[in-house]
C-alpha cells in the first residue's frame, strides 16, 4: 500500500473514531435526565452531609438507578428504533443493515430497548471520563512543573516511587490516564457498533413484509408491461399495418387510403386511451382512481373492427352462456388474450385470415385463435416473444393454462380460464 492510501485509511479510521465518540455522548446526554430524576429519588434516602467517599458510592448508585429507569421508557416507545437506528448508522457505521421503522409489537420493542440501555450506560461512563480525565491528566503532567510533585507521595499507591521516579510519575499517570479514556471510548463505540445489527437490526416480521412489498411491487411491474405490451403493442401493429396498406394504394385508390388513414386515426385515439388506463394503473398505486376503466368482452366488437381494419379477416364464434356473464376480473384478462393472439396473427404472419372461438360454460372460458402462418418472414418465425409469455403470467395468475403451437400449416393459441372464484 502506498503512503497516499494508507494516509487515507488512517483518516478514515479517525473520522470513524471521532464520530463514534460523538454517539457516546449521545448517549450520556440521553441519561442525564434519567441520572438527575435518580439523584432526586435516591436524595430522599441519604443524609444532608456526606463523606466523600459516601459521594462516589451515591454518584454510582444514582447512576444504576438512572438505567433501568432509562431500559424502562424505551421499552414503552415504538420510536426508539428508528431514532437509534438513525444516529448509529450516522455515527458508528455499522457492519449490518439496520430498521427504519418503528417496533410494531411488544417483543420486537426488546431489543431496541437494550440497544438504547447499552448506549445510555457505555455513553455515560464515557461521558463521564471525557469531563473529568482531560483536566486530572492535564494537572498531573504539569504537577512537576508547579514544584508539587511531592504531593503523590499522599497517595497510597504513589508511594513506591519516593525517590528518582517520582517526578515522571504525574506525567506518566496523566498519559496513562487520557490512554484509559480513548481505549474505553474506542471499546466502547466497537461495541455499540457491533451490537447495532443484532439489537436494530429487522426483525423476522420485518423481513417478511419487505419481502412482501418488493413482490407486490415487482407483480405491479410485470403487470404493467403486460398491459404495455398487449394493449399499445397491437394498435401500434395495427397502425403499421394500415400504414402500409395507404401508403402502397395511395395513389391507385385514394378511397381506400383515405379509410386507411381514418382507421389509423381511429386506433390512435383507442390507443391512447388504453394507454391512460395502463397509467390508471399507477395512479390506484397512489391511491387515485383510474381515469379509464379497462376494457372487457364487451368491447370486443371494437377490437374486431380495428384489426379488420389493419387487413385481417377475423371470424368469431361464440359458444355456450353469453360473453356479457363472465365475471369482470376474467373478461378483462380475456379481452387482453384476444388482444395478444389477434396482434401477434398481424404482426408475425400479416393480414391472414384468422378464425376466433370463446366458449363459456359453468366453470371455464376458454380461447381459441387459429391464423395459418402466412408468407415471407413473418412466417419462419416460429417462436413468440414476450406476448405468449404474458399470456401465459394472465392464465397462471387465473389459474389457467395456455398452449401455443404449430399445427400443420397454422398457428393455434388456446387459453382456459377458470370462472370459479373470480368475482371480483
Amino acid at each position: 500500500m502506498t503512503a497516499a492510501p494508507r494516509a487515507l485509511a488512517r483518516a478514515a479510521l479517525g473520522a470513524r473514531a471521532r464520530l463514534r465518540w460523538v454517539h457516546l455522548l449521545l448517549g450520556g446526554a440521553l441519561l442525564m435526565p434519567y441520572y438527575l430524576l435518580a439523584t432526586v429519588l435516591l436524595s430522599f434516602l441519604v443524609k444532608p452531609h456526606m463523606h466523600p467517599a459516601d459521594v462516589v458510592v451515591f454518584q454510582a448508585s444514582s447512576l444504576l438507578v438512572a438505567v433501568p429507569l432509562a431500559a424502562l421508557s424505551a421499552l414503552l416507545s415504538r420510536l426508539v428504533r428508528p431514532l437509534e437506528g438513525a444516529a448509529a448508522r450516522a455515527l458508528t457505521a455499522p457492519d449490518g443493515e439496520l430498521a427504519t421503522g418503528p417496533a410494531g409489537t411488544w417483543a420486537e420493542r426488546v431489543r431496541p430497548a437494550l440497544y438504547f440501555t447499552l448506549h445510555v450506560l457505555l455513553g455515560g461512563i464515557v461521558s463521564g471520563m471525557s469531563l473529568a480525565a482531560p483536566p486530572a491528566a492535564v494537572g498531573l503532567i504539569v504537577l512537576p512543573l508547579t514544584g508539587h510533585g511531592k504531593t503523590l507521595l499522599k497517595l497510597a499507591w504513589a508511594r513506591w516511587a519516593d525517590g528518582p521516579w517520582l517526578p515522571v510519575l504525574g506525567p506518566l499517570t496523566g498519559l496513562a490516564l487520557l490512554a484509559l479514556l480513548i481505549g474505553t471510548a474506542w471499546t466502547a463505540g466497537t461495541v455499540l457498533a457491533r451490537c447495532a445489527p443484532r439489537l436494530l437490526g429487522p426483525s423476522p416480521a420485518d423481513r417478511l413484509a419487505e419481502a412482501e412489498h418488493r413482490a407486490h411491487q415487482l407483480a405491479l411491474r410485470n403487470r404493467l408491461a403486460r398491459e404495455l405490451h398487449d394493449s399499445v403493442g397491437h394498435a401500434l401493429s395495427a397502425v403499421l399495418l394500415q400504414a402500409g396498406a395507404a401508403r402502397t394504394v395511395l395513389a391507385t385508390d385514394p378511397e381506400f387510403a383515405r379509410e386507411a388513414l381514418a382507421a389509423i386515426e381511429q386506433t390512435t385515439r383507442e390507443a391512447v386511451g388504453e394507454l391512460d388506463t395502463v397509467l390508471g394503473l399507477l395512479r390506484e398505486e397512489d391511491g387515485a382512481a383510474s381515469a379509464a376503466p379497462a376494457p372487457t368482452l364487451a368491447d370486443l366488437d371494437g377490437l374486431l373492427a380495428r384489426t379488420r381494419a389493419a387487413g385481417g379477416t377475423v371470424t368469431l364464434t361464440a359458444g355456450g352462456r353469453p360473453l356479457e356473464q363472465v365475471p369482470p376480473v376474467v373478461s378483462r384478462e380475456a379481452y387482453r388474450i384476444v388482444q395478444e393472439g389477434l396482434g401477434n396473427a398481424l404482426r408475425h404472419a400479416g393480414p391472414v385470415p384468422v378464425e376466433l372461438r370463446i366458449d363459456v360454460d359453468d366453470d371455464n372460458l376458454e380461447v381459441t385463435v387459429d391464423n395459418p402462418l402466412g408468407t415471407g418472414s413473418a412466417a419462419r418465425r416460429a417462436g413468440g416473444g414476450r406476448g405468449l409469455a404474458g399470456i401465459a403470467e394472465r392464465a397462471r395468475l387465473l389459474r389457467g393454462s395456455a398452449t401455443a403451437e404449430r399445427r400443420d400449416d397454422g398457428w393455434r393459441l388456446s387459453v382456459r380460464l377458470p370462472l370459479q372464484g373470480a368475482g371480483r
